[in-house]
């Protein structure tokens, strides 16, 4: 790659305004740049669907053909004990001994600042694949986009070993951009939250984002693709056909209000929870970090045996079981419904300081069940309740409030538009309530065993962009 390509993505990457932001739009080297990024895209869109099926087929086969082989009927109510006390070994050994420490904390959010590096992505992909494979409560986005970059990095330095530190940052980004390009149902809502979490702005917004959006379109194209060629299915989110929704009202204005505080106080508590115990995981890794998958199966036998309900809606990202939980929601009673958000509320609180992923699915799904809950209060339809409760529990735990407002919006299809207004005022409301509920960034961090240990970055300390 040319000086003049690293030169663009340096002042872009570092946030610096070139001299002419045009002129390295203009330039041969900003198109190689671009098409560099359209290149790396295709492979890593495609290894990220086959990584998305490989997850999914590991937890059909521990929780589903394993216990039949072994001769029991169907899954045993203890059987996830083993299976996530097991995962938590596992994942506490790769933190502990394998370079790149398995990724980074979920409670650190998308750590956008850091590319993995070559050494890094075995530990990544194996923590992944033992805390999503085998339950535990998050997502594959963050993991996705962490493998994404480096795989980019990996790439252009196996193809040319002199690239500039700043176009590999570039690049890296477009394979971010590539790796989760239709996870979320939109290459655009993958790209908003890109954008969002790195606080991108300004003149240089354009120059950093054109490759990765062009990564991000050719991605989708892939799984698109891969998606009729393989007989694999889907792996990107959908829901299924909703109701049809009119348009709001006063009364779901005010129940945006009320949405958007309990959101908050639900959120901040799983937040403060997944804090508190960060700093005892962190000085006792392997230990702990099993003992929270144990926690977490445990709330997982508690639910099903209260409910009769399948364990699996308290296990996992939530990322398949939304579709499910609203096609089924008149089979849920109230009573069942907060025990799920309660027990899946812990579980994820146990996973995002012990396991690694992304914390943005399990937010979703705790969001819709309480949409799904409070509909059945009097002035508030399913379609309005789940919306807003999808939006206010990502902007608490994501605290990124133009992507949940639009992961909100963009996931009802041809209600998105009605809805848009009171998912706004739900986001809003809840983004100020968990702002005011947090720490003071200036406090000292009084979690056991916190000493030395750095400080998830918060959003709101960033420069203005």
């Amino acid at each position: 790659m040319a000086d003049g390509a690293g030169k663009a993505a340096g002042d872009a990457a570092r946030g610096g305004p070139p001299a002419d932001p045009a002129d390295h739009l203009r330039s041969p080297a900003y198109l190689r740049l671009l098409l560099l990024a359209a290149l790396v895209g295709a492979p890593i869109s495609a290894a990220a669907y086959f990584f998305l099926h490989l997850v999914d087929g590991l937890q059909e086969w521990v929780y589903a053909d394993l216990p039949r082989a072994l001769g029991f009927a169907g899954t045993p109510l203890w059987w996830p004990l083993p299976l996530l006390g097991i995962a938590g070994v596992l994942v506490g050994l790769v933190v502990r001994h394998l370079p790149g420490g398995g990724g980074h904390s979920p409670l650190d959010g998308f750590a956008t600042g850091h590319t993995p590096q070559p050494a890094d992505l075995p530990g990544i992909l194996l923590a992944a694949l033992a805390s999503l494979g085998l339950g535990a409560v998050l997502g594959p986005e963050a993991p996705l986009i962490a493998l994404g970059g480096g795989l980019a990095v990996l790439a252009v330095r196996l193809s040319r070993r002199d690239v500039p530190d700043q176009a590999a940052a570039v690049v890296a980004s477009a394979g971010s951009f590539a790796a989760i390009s239709a996870l979320l149902g939109s290459p655009l809502l993958g790209a908003f939250l890109l954008m969002e979490s790195a606080g991108l702005g300004g003149p240089v917004l354009g120059l950093v984002l054109l490759p990765g959006l062009l990564a991000s379109g050719i991605g989708a194209l892939v799984f698109v693709g891969l998606n009729q060629v393989s007989g694999l299915g889907t792996a990107a989110l959908e829901l299924p056909g909703l109701p049809p929704f009119a348009h709001p009202d006063v009364a779901q204005f005010g129940w945006a209000l009320v949405i958007g505080v309990l959101a908050a106080f639900l959120g901040s508590g799983i937040r403060r929870l997944g804090t508190l115990l960060r700093g005892c995981v962190e000085r006792r890794t392997v230990l702990l970090t099993a003992a929270a998958g144990l926690g977490v199966a445990a709330l997982a036998v508690v639910y099903p045996a209260a409910t009769g309900r399948d364990a699996a809606d308290v296990l996992g990202s939530g990322e398949e079981d939304i579709g499910v939980l609203l096609e089924r929601s008149a089979e849920y009673s109230v009573g069942a419904l907060l025990l799920l958000i309660a027990c899946k509320g812990l579980a994820y609180g146990l996973s995002l300081p012990a396991f690694r992923g992304g914390p943005v699915f399990p937010a979703m799904f705790i969001g819709a069940a309480g949409g799904i809950a409070m509909s059945h209060l009097p002035g508030l339809p399913l379609v309005a309740g789940v919306a807003m409760g999808i939006g206010a529990m990502c902007v608490v735990m994501l605290r990124l409030p133009l992507t949940s407002v639009l992961l909100a919006t963009l996931l009802m299809y041809e209600d998105g538009l009605a809805v848009a207004p009171i998912v706004i005022v739900a986001v809003v409301v809840a983004h100020v309530t968990s702002a005011r509920l947090a720490p003071r960034p200036g406090a000292p961090d009084r979690r056991p065993g916190s000493e030395g240990t750095p400080a998830a970055p918060a959003p709101e300390q960033r420069p203005a962009t």
